[in-house]
């Protein structure tokens, strides 16, 4: 059943939260292992790390960067940094040092919170020898490294802050200043820094999670990484607005969250299809007990329809939808409806959400008849600000009419469901990450005996696409296919790697000298290569 909006919801982020520790109270907001907290903890925990910002001198507007899995102090720390005015920038946490650091000095961030030993990896370790001037800090929210401030250490600096300060900063936070800065590639394969505001994030997933169904009584298993706006955005802040319990999702391991679902008697699964996919091909499934599952979103990729009506028949799901969204429109666009039947649920991607107006447009930009393909255009209160100090990037994305060009291909139903068609950039998507060839090519062309470089995306019937490189060596060169991916594996994140590569002498290319991908993906499916 759909929740109506709440006419009193406040916009900005740190109001969400204290309202949820007025209206929820001790209701259990968060499991995270062993730690158990409810609302008034997270307020209180909330309200000490804002303190401590305030203690280390960050001001409103300032830059402060979060990279670490889905662990509650990672919710905390976002809460506290929006708490005072600072805007998150969120890092994935495949990136390499070169990467993390590239996001790090672009967005000028002056503290860092991460961790050390997640899957391995060092990110403090990963930065040294790395160019990142306006960093004055790195605090770890989880794990001790030598020289580095701990989570309760600083959380304590902040105790001699008084509460009225803290209020003061708090209360000045407006719904229309910025709250977090998301870094997406372009086809430039340089990442761009989306500006998206309190109000945006506030009210777009009140609206989006009101339509799907989102309740006090739920228990959300947050797979998507909180880096990631389906585990930020449709995650945690949704749970925050409607005071579902959050079950946080360090990696996806299906032996480890088929018994967690049981457990916590996990109603709400957001995540891409391979998240399904993987849970109803495990071998141990129905020993377990998932008759608590009620609510699946997913998107991100195509979704066949004998998946939508498995998770319906044999997960127990009541409910499936499916969205659509891009990080320049605070992730939302559009979404399918509880009541839409499985053909429906996997073949479109619903309907524009209130507020919001999408359009399928010519090269023109004139709309085209129903029915008609055309670009994806976007224009209502949740398109983003801008892109950060990158203004020609923004108006190559937004036009003058203030409608955001998505690059995706789509046309209307007969009944209004919006269908993604095709797409006019060459972003693939592996397992809900988006991937961006021109970068992949940047990095690769680093490799020594590589010439050239072009990537497309290619099915694959687990992870929706994978990479494929098609790389020309240099002269001289007998690098392998195995070699490439050993060297992408150490120099890029993992959902980077090409997973196949094949070594061509000359590229199909257009009058100016482009590759032509199109040819490179007719190829692929005739089975030429």
């Amino acid at each position: 059943m759909s929740n109506p909006p709440a006419t009193d919801m406040p916009r900005t982020l740190p109001r969400l939260v204290e309202r949820a520790a007025k209206v929820f109270g001790t209701k259990e907001a968060v499991t995270d292992g062993q730690t158990r907290l409810n609302w008034v903890q997270i307020e209180a925990l909330r309200r000490r790390a804002g303190k401590a910002l305030i203690k280390a001198g960050i001001k409103p507007g300032d830059r402060v960067a979060v990279q670490a899995p889905n662990i509650h102090e990672y919710i905390i720390a976002t809460m506290g940094l929006q708490s005072i005015g600072a805007i998150f920038v969120p890092l994935n946490t495949r990136f390499k040092g070169v990467e993390s650091a590239d996001i790090l000095r672009r967005s000028n961030a002056r503290i860092l919170f991460t961790i050390v030993g997640f899957l391995g990896a060092d990110y403090p370790a990963m930065l040294k020898g790395e160019s990142v001037p306006e960093l004055e800090r790195i605090v770890l929210i989880r794990g001790e490294s030598p020289g580095l401030t701990s989570w309760e250490a600083f959380l304590a600096e902040g105790d001699s802050v008084s509460d009225a300060e803290f209020d003061a900063r708090a209360a000045a936070v407006q719904p229309g200043d910025v709250a977090d800065l998301m870094f997406t590639s372009g086809t430039t394969g340089k990442p761009k820094g989306a500006l998206l505001t309190h109000q945006q994030n506030s009210q777009g997933y009140e609206s989006f999670s009101s339509i799907y169904g989102l309740s006090r009584e739920d228990v959300m298993l947050v797979v998507p990484p909180f880096f990631h706006s389906f585990g930020y955005k449709a995650g945690w802040v949704a749970c925050t607005i409607f005071g579902a319990r959050i079950v946080p999702v360090i990696t996806f391991d299906v032996d480890e969250v088929l018994p967690l679902i049981e457990r916590e008697r996990v109603s709400v699964i957001p995540g891409p299809p391979t998240v399904f996919h993987s849970i109803l091909a495990h071998p141990r499934r129905k020993e377990f007990d998932l008759s608590c599952l009620r609510l699946a979103m997913t998107g991100a990729a195509t979704v066949p329809v004998e998946l939508v009506r498995r998770m319906y028949s044999e997960l127990g799901f009541k409910v499936v939808t499916l969205a659509y969204g891009l990080t320049e429109n605070t992730a939302i666009v559009s979404l399918t409806r509880p009541t839409d039947d499985v053909v429906k649920t996997a073949t479109t991607v619903g309907k524009p959400l209130p507020g919001t107006k999408v359009e399928c447009v010519d090269p023109e930009g004139n709309p085209v008849p129903q029915g008609k393909e055309g670009e994806i255009v976007i224009s209502g209160y949740l398109v983003m600000k801008g892109y950060f100090n990158d203004p020609e990037a923004t108006a190559a994305a937004i036009d003058k009419q203030g409608r955001l060009h998505t690059g995706d291909v789509g046309r209307y139903d007969e009944d209004g469901y919006l269908c993604i068609t095709d797409r006019l950039k060459d972003m693939y998507i592996v397992g809900g990450f988006n991937c961006y060839p021109a970068e992949i090519e940047n990095i690769l062309t680093q490799m020594p005996g590589v010439a050239q470089a072009a990537v497309i995306g290619i099915e694959d019937e687990r992870m929706g696409e994978v990479g494929k490189a098609f790389i020309i060596r240099k002269a001289g060169s007998n690098i392998s296919e195995q070699d490439v991916i050993d060297w992408s594996r150490e120099h890029m994140a993992n959902f980077k790697v090409p997973r196949k590569v094949e070594f061509v002498e000359a590229y199909p290319l257009n009058a100016t000298g482009k590759v032509l991908k199109s040819e490179l993906r007719a190829r692929e499916k005739a089975g030429i290569g």
